[in-house]
Parts: C-alpha cells; structure tokens; sequence
C-alpha cells in the first residue's frame, strides 16, 4: 500500500520532473490546433506514383514538424481514387469539416461553429507559373467551398541550399565550400532551369543569386518551357568564360516530364542534377505557408519569414 511519502514496499516512484524555468526552459511542443484547416497539397502535372511518392513525403515532413497535421494530395489533372482531383479534395474536406461539427454536437459537446477557410492551398511549385495558378484558382472555384491559396514556395535562402545539395549529389558542386572539398567535375557556370516563361526565370534568378554566393560561380535562370532558352544562356555562360556547365532543375518535380529536362541537358552540352523532390526544406516551407495562413507562428522553419 503506498503512502504519502512513497509506496510501502519501497519501490521507486517516478516523480514528474519539474519544469525548467529561465531562458533555458524547454519550449511546449507544437501541435497543429483542433479544428484547423486542412493543408491541401496541390500537385501539379500528370499523376503518376513518383509524383504521389514526392508528395507524399512533402506531407510526412510538414507533419513531423506540426503532430497533429491534417494534410492531403490534390492533383490538378486528378480525375479518379488513385489520384483524386484538387476541386473534389477541397469539396471533401469542407464537408468532413460540417459532418464534424454535427458528430460533436449531437453528442452533447459544445463546440464553436466552424470558420475561416476550410482549407489552406499550397501550391508545390518552387517558382511561380500564371498558367498552373491559373488552373489551382479555378479548381479552388469549382470546389465551392471556403478556400486559402497561398504563394509558392519560393524564391528562397533554402531552396538555394537544396540546389546546392542536388549539385553536389551529382558531383556537380562541392559539398561544402568551407572545407574545400575539391570534385573534379564541379561545374563552373550553373543553368538554373525552370518553367513558367519570363516570370519564372526572374523568380528564379533571385534564388540563383543566393546559390552563386554559396558556390562562387555564376548561375543564370532559364526557362525550359521557352524554346532556345537553355541555349542561349548556355551560351551566355560560356562566352563569359565558364568551361563545365551543369543544369539545377529549380523544380520539385512533378510539375514537369523528365524528358524536357533531358533534351535540354542535351541541348546545353552539360550535365544535370536531380529536380528538388521531397528535400526536407521543402516540407518546411510548405508548413511555412499553411502555418503563416492561419497565423500559426511556431511552426516557422529557421531561415523562414514571419509573416
């Protein structure tokens, strides 16, 4: 039988450990509020399992950086189960939202009645592309329901970090500059490659600049989705003195066919590294802007704006 002081048979008692006070106190872990709306995940291009398998992993980031997130996949030409479409998703969610709130209710409970958004849109776009946000409003619109749509992801210091982390996985840029890792095929002049015409390419150029200082070479944008683009900053690179080109999708991935990236590497005359993919600033970016939508400020990443 225990006893105010411990327990009678003397064994050990596992006391709550106090909580830590001053500067060095331990933050309260965050977790996504009841009730919030649901991130929608809009992925861009034709469905395909690698596309689903990126988004998928997008999702299982942003969630170990907010437990308790409500994410799904929207596809923009979705049209089935497997691979279900942007407007139906959002259609879903509100109407799991109101069936929620009526389960709660009728079981006695007092809840406040839904409001704001039911959903927060992001795009999983690394750049702008009018013709794809275009397509995401009008799914937003054919959906009916109350909607946030957020910007794309960048331009942004850590997508500049994960292009230079795609370059030297391909042995295409050192690893780390500091410690001057040296790689016989490092490239001397970067194509940043990406689509959505002169307003993608000017985007990009501002994460480009960010990835020219980490690397010390030049990086110019160009658009994969303009004919000769490619080429002709290939040209401009190697008129300016740069010997070893190499191509930086500035691209998640499934928002374009790889065939376009190859035929332009082979147009250029120069190697290429992988599209972004799942890299876990991805995640944290895409967190970034649910989180910012709904006003939900400890989920900010390092190197993420407050809005």
């Amino acid at each position: 039988m225990s006893t105010p002081t411990g327990p009678a048979s003397g064994l050990p008692v596992r006391m709550p450990r106090p909580r830590q006070s001053g500067r060095h106190r331990r933050p309260e872990p965050v977790v996504a509020p009841e009730g919030a709306a649901v991130l929608v995940l809009a992925v861009p291009g034709t469905p395909s399992p690698a596309a689903r398998s990126v988004a998928e992993e997008v999702i299982s980031i942003a969630r170990s950086e907010l437990p308790g997130l409500n994410a799904v996949i929207g596809y923009l030409e979705g049209d089935d189960a497997e691979f279900p479409a942007l407007a139906s998703v959002l259609t879903q969610c509100a109407a799991e939202r109101v069936a929620a709130y009526e389960q709660a209710t009728a079981a006695g409970r007092e809840v406040p009645v839904p409001e704001g958004p039911s959903s927060v849109v992001v795009p999983l776009l690394a750049g702008p592309d009018s013709a794809l946000i275009r397509r995401i409003r009008q799914a937003v619109m054919e959906s009916g329901t109350q909607v946030e749509l957020t910007e794309v992801l960048g331009p942004h210091p850590l997508l500049a970090e994960a292009l230079h982390v795609r370059l030297s996985e391909a042995g295409l840029a050192r690893a780390d500059r500091a410690r001057l890792f040296t790689v016989a095929t490092a490239a001397d002049g970067i194509v940043l490659a990406t689509v959505g015409g002169d307003e993608a390419v000017k985007a990009a150029g501002i994460t480009g600049m960010l990835l020219a200082a980490r690397l010390a070479v030049p990086v110019m944008a160009a658009a994969l989705d303009v004919e000769g683009s490619v080429s002709s900053i290939a040209d401009q690179l190697k008129n300016a003195g740069s010997l070893q080109l190499a191509l930086a999708p500035y691209l998640v991935g499934p928002e374009v066919d790889t065939g376009l990236l190859d035929a332009a590497a082979k147009e250029a005359g120069c190697a290429t590294a992988e599209p972004l993919g799942a890299y876990p600033a991805i995640g944290k970016l895409v967190l970034s802007l649910y989180a910012s939508a709904l006003g939900i400020s400890p989920a900010t990443p390092q190197g993420v704006p407050a809005h």
